[in-house]
């Protein structure tokens, strides 16, 4: 191209347009505001809970002993089986026991004979005071001689009430029901009150769980419940090591009345039923879900769920200085609220400060957001309206708690 004959400004005007041409090609249109869903803070229903680690307990736990000195004649129970109280668990060897029984009421009746002679000898000399032969000293005498008789025949009876007591222990009973173990001695052994624990049996149903409280969550669980009648406030839930929730619910019924000063907790424990699960018709085994010393995490929760001011828990957001959401202001233009909250469920959160019931706050979109930014808010998703609607229609979610009976922290950065 030959440009010797364009003038100078002629030119300099093209070489503008050019640079101006690529320029606005280069450059985007600006963005429109992103669109986000909305949802408006309001109260909701939501039951309280605190989580804490526990043990399974027996109620009655009994260990089986000899009472007397002897050999193990038989084994009258299954291992591991569940027997009924009064149920027939050992028989010892009952001869021994059966001689002395014998020998003691012999004992008995020897001594009965001579007291019936005593006795009629006493009225022969009451009779005879009456005549010349008759002497005041021998009277006393027949009656010294009869009370003896009657006392040394009270000894003997109560040898013979011991000898029987002692034949009725040769065969051991089981004092409760429950389920018993195995047993710590075999047939032909001797076995007496020094060899120990024969078996155990423990109760099944109901059970006992007791589980340690800080004492300064204890102080707040009593600030929370007290008013609203104490133990009779809170139910009882269990979380199995499986992570599966039981089926069944129970209530406090005790406090311990002494701090642990070692870990400054105080102990609590509940009633909680253990019915069958299933009997195994195979081996005869009869199956309960909840077994001596297993750990549980108990669920304290309250009977009456309370108001709260709630909103989605995928609108809260968190980062080192703590909790916060993302409001909508009337501009339309995104506000960050630090906000603190209270007891949670996985759904909804429970607000304690820093927002008013009415404010919107995104639960969607929040990855498109900055504070400051303008967006295009409009109702969020159906799956988050219907979560938020089953806890207003009364179905009062379980707060979401960690072990120590805080909620637990929300992890998502914006």
């Amino acid at each position: 191209m030959n440009l010797a004959g364009v003038p100078i400004r002629l030119l300099a005007a093209t070489l503008l347009t050019i640079i101006a041409g690529g320029t606005a090609r280069t450059q985007p249109a600006a963005a429109g505001a992103p669109a986000v869903g909305v949802v408006e803070a309001t109260r909701r229903p939501i039951t309280e809970t605190s989580e804490f680690l526990g043990r399974i307990e027996a109620i009655n736990r009994v260990n089986v002993v000899a009472r007397v000195t002897a050999f193990l004649d038989k084994r009258l129970f299954d291992e591991g089986a569940e027997i009924k109280e009064g149920d027939e668990l050992y028989r010892l060897e009952r001869g021994p026991f059966e001689a002395d029984l014998a020998s003691k009421k012999a004992q008995v009746a020897q001594l009965q004979a001579t007291l019936e002679n005593a006795k009629l000898t006493t009225e022969r000399a009451r009779t005879l005071l009456g005549g010349p032969a008759g002497q005041q000293s021998t009277y006393d005498a027949a009656i010294a001689n009869q009370l003896s008789l009657e006392a040394q025949v009270h000894a003997a009876q109560a040898q013979v009430q011991a000898s029987q007591i002692n034949l009725g222990y040769t065969m051991i009973n089981a004092p409760i029901a429950g389920k018993i173990g195995r047993t710590a001695v075999t047939e032909g052994n001797v076995v007496g009150p020094s060899s120990g624990v024969l078996a155990t049996i423990v109760s099944q149903d109901p059970m006992y769980v007791t589980f340690p409280v800080p004492l300064r969550q204890g102080l707040e669980l009593r600030e929370r419940y007290g008013p609203q009648g104490g133990l009779d406030a809170v139910v009882i839930r269990l979380r199995l090591p499986d992570g599966r929730m039981y089926g069944h619910s129970g209530k406090l019924n005790f406090v311990d009345n002494t701090i642990a000063q070692g870990t400054d907790t105080i102990t609590v424990r509940g009633e909680i039923g253990n019915p069958i699960l299933r009997a195994s018709s195979a081996a005869g085994v009869i199956v309960h879900e909840l077994t001596d010393g297993e750990f549980v995490t108990v669920v304290l929760e309250g009977v009456q769920p309370i108001e709260v001011l709630a909103i989605p828990r995928a609108a809260v957001l968190s980062d080192q200085q703590g909790d916060y959401v993302l409001a909508v202001g009337a501009d339309n233009k995104a506000e960050q609220r630090r906000v603190q909250l209270g007891q949670s469920t996985t759904t909804i959160a429970a607000v304690i400060a820093g927002l008013a019931a009415g404010d919107k706050v995104i639960a969607e979109g929040l990855q498109r957001v900055r504070p400051g930014q303008t967006v295009s808010p409009g109702p969020a998703s159906p799956l988050i309206l219907s979560s938020m609607k089953a806890a207003a229609d009364g179905t009062a979610p379980q707060a979401d708690h960690g072990a120590s009976g805080t909620s637990r922290p929300l992890d998502r950065k914006p």
